[in-house]
């Protein structure tokens, strides 16, 4: 049966409606046997199928017909109609399945999910066969779906009353307090961990879940002095001349401190051995610990970061969502402005302890407490419009590991891309377990 489609073929002159050729002479049959492209036809219930770029390369045996870029998660290829150009009418085109060949008309819809697809070409003249070998690529993964894996199921086996992690060079330090002493750990992975020592230098009384760091250099502020370390371990005093309350974050290169008391609180940043005052003097109530911070760029462009949440001086447990905002053409406070975005928006749920990152063009949200102690669960909470609005992600797509407990005061790192979660305290104890997790479309 192959043997005599191949006889038809090469007898017949198929006439390809639908399908673009390069003109030839009507007194003299074409030698070629080419393939210049090849694209799927628009089809509406199928997004994203005719925008598809397939290359053709030209091979000594078997040409090779591909996409580079996969087509859309779920883009069905089982009914679709397949367009060809050829660098000069064939005298015969036909594609051979795994179970079937057809015959090439222009107007065909066809299965290509049944691959390998291959098409033969028969120059007009009879002449030349070229086969082709048709690759059609469809992400095999949601692009929408997070992967969450368990690094390690503890770092150390005490469980302590509080942690921090931060980076530092190219390693995650973790330091640990057990109300006594301290502990730091390293890593370069989050998943292999060394015991560094206790580190020395620091005050009595040392809140460890407000040490930061600028990458390289961690800061620890108490009383009237700043305290860094490049190591984890030995850290330095710097007396400097007001009172510090905490240590803030890392943003726009600088390190930012909040001073003073609730009476009169100003933010400043330390460089040197010194702070510098900004003029950004906070009005109401202002956390100063259990507080998230996170950074990112506006769609305008500008730098901002996010101080969300925490326990103010006198104990309150807060809802507001404090924003630091930097553009060079703001004169005053030298580009900077401080807002408090709860005022006049949405309610917004008094919380401490929780992780926020940005991530994706979003702000994600972990763990945290209410102000009644009520742990609010596993679920990760979305933002699209800069931490004004909340919503739980889905959890078809984006839903921790079922070990996972629902904590408070854990760290959230993002790095390369990958997300890291870092211990926490739920109701009965402080975990040093590591989770990382990251979306699949990320790189796409």
């Amino acid at each position: 049966m192959k043997h005599f489609l191949y006889i038809l073929l090469s007898i017949m002159a198929v006439v390809l409606t639908g399908c673009e050729s390069k003109s030839t002479s009507s007194s003299t049959l074409s030698s070629v046997a080419k393939l210049s492209a090849f694209s799927f036809a628009k089809n509406d219930s199928m997004p994203g199928l005719a925008a598809a770029v397939f290359t053709v390369d030209e091979r000594l045996d078997t040409g090779l017909v591909w996409n580079k870029d996969s087509m859309l998660y779920g883009t069905r290829l089982d009914s679709v109609v397949p367009r060809f150009t050829f660098a000069a009418t064939p005298g015969a085109a036909f594609l051979t399945f795994v179970d079937t060949t057809v015959v090439l008309t222009g107007y065909d819809t066809l299965d290509f999910t049944k691959q390998p697809v291959y098409l033969t070409l028969r120059s007009a003249d009879q002449s030349t066969t070229k086969v082709y070998e048709i690759r059609a690529t469809v992400h095999q993964v949601d692009p929408d779906l997070y992967t969450w894996t368990q690094l390690t199921a503890g770092i150390y086996p005490d469980h302590d009353n509080e942690q921090r992690v931060v980076e530092a060079g190219s390693d995650f330090v973790l330091i640990s307090s057990n109300g006594f002493a301290l502990r730091a750990y390293r890593s370069a992975d989050g998943a292999t961990w060394s015991d560094e020592g206790q580190p020395t230098g620091l005050p009595a009384g040392t809140r460890v879940r407000q040490i930061i760091s600028d990458g390289t250099t961690l800061y620890y502020g108490q009383d009237n002095a700043v305290y860094t370390s490049t190591d984890a371990i030995n850290w330095t005093a710097h007396t400097v001349g007001c009172t510090v309350q905490t240590m803030l974050l890392y943003w726009n290169e600088q390190v930012w401190a909040l001073t003073g008391n609730e009476d009169a609180y100003e933010l400043g940043t330390y460089a040197d051995g010194a702070i510098t005052m900004t003029g950004l003097k906070p009005e109401g109530l202002f956390p100063v610990s259990d507080f998230a911070t996170v950074t990112f760029r506006s769609p305008s462009l500008r730098e901002r970061a996010m101080i969300v949440g925490g326990f103010a001086e006198n104990g309150q447990s807060l809802n507001t969502r404090w924003n630091l905002e930097y553009s060079k053409h703001t004169p005053e406070n030298n580009g900077y402005r401080l807002q408090e975005f709860s005022i006049g928006r949405p309610a917004f749920k008094s919380l401490t302890g929780v992780s926020i990152i940005s991530y994706n063009n979003q702000l994600l949200m972990f763990g945290g407490v209410d102000d009644k102690m009520t742990y609010y669960g596993r679920d990760i909470l979305i933002s699209d419009d800069e931490g004004l609005n909340w919503y739980a992600a889905d959890t078809a797509k984006n839903r921790l590991p079922e070990v996972y407990q629902a904590r408070q005061k854990q760290t959230a790192i993002v790095r390369n891309n990958d997300i890291y979660l870092f211990g926490g305290q739920d109701a009965q104890m402080t975990h040093s377990d590591v989770y990382k997790g990251r979306l699949t479309s990320i790189d796409w």
